[in-house]
């Protein structure tokens, strides 16, 4: 059987394995042929990818292929990432015990849990609050966002405290990457590095300029 189609297959309604004793292998068939095979293998990434339910963070009618590495659609029309998306976030992120962090959540509430028990504090916004002008003022010392940006909004740089860091997907020319960076001064700087399958976030569109 392949892999893919032992994925699929896992987690599937109506079948014995449409249980939690299911979805318990299917999260440590995720961990050995999705996250290790690809260089996703930090002890405290696999521990809270295999702790954290991912079946409770898509529809119910994508119970049977949440464990899929591919994303998958949510009900508010934007997509969970595939699995190894996340492993590779919190492998580049490194959070600590002491980070206070932002977490852009395109809607599945599932990088936010990855994330909450690890660390001081957790924050969540949707993208459009994180491109929304805002005379808030409090900064973090971690800011993740959960898919791709053309270009990320100078009110969500703001948000970053000095030497903050930030995790992303980054979108250029139609090519998704994992991008990691850290603030210095008011300026941000972005180092692309894994290019892979990410959801873009049409609110984090670069500004479209005229053609002639």
């Amino acid at each position: 059987m392949s892999r893919d189609a032992m994925t699929l297959t896992k987690t599937k309604p109506g079948s014995p394995a449409g249980d939690s004793a299911g979805f318990a292998a299917a999260r440590r068939s995720m961990i050995d042929s999705q996250l290790r095979t690809s260089g996703v293998n930090d002890e405290f990434v696999l521990a809270r990818m295999l702790d954290v339910p991912r079946e409770k963070h898509v529809p119910a009618s994508a119970l049977g292929t949440a464990y899929i590495d591919r994303s998958i659609p949510l009900e508010n029309g934007r997509r969970i990432a595939a699995p190894l998306f996340y492993g590779m976030v919190l492998t580049e992120a490194r959070p600590t015990a002491e980070d206070s962090v932002l977490v852009v959540d395109a809607g599945s509430g599932y990088l936010p849990a990855l994330v909450k028990p690890i660390v001081a504090s957790v924050d969540v916004i949707d993208p459009q609050e994180a491109a929304a002008k805002t005379s808030k003022r409090k900064t973090y010392s971690l800011i993740l966002v959960d898919g791709a940006a053309e270009a990320i909004p100078a009110t969500l740089v703001k948000r970053l405290a000095a030497n903050g860091r930030i995790v992303t997907g980054i979108a250029t020319k139609g090519v998704t990457k994992l991008a990691i960076g850290q603030k210095t001064g008011s300026d941000l700087a972005l180092l692309p590095l894994a290019e892979t399958g990410i959801p873009r976030l049409a609110e984090f569109d670069a500004p479209k300029g005229w053609s002639f």
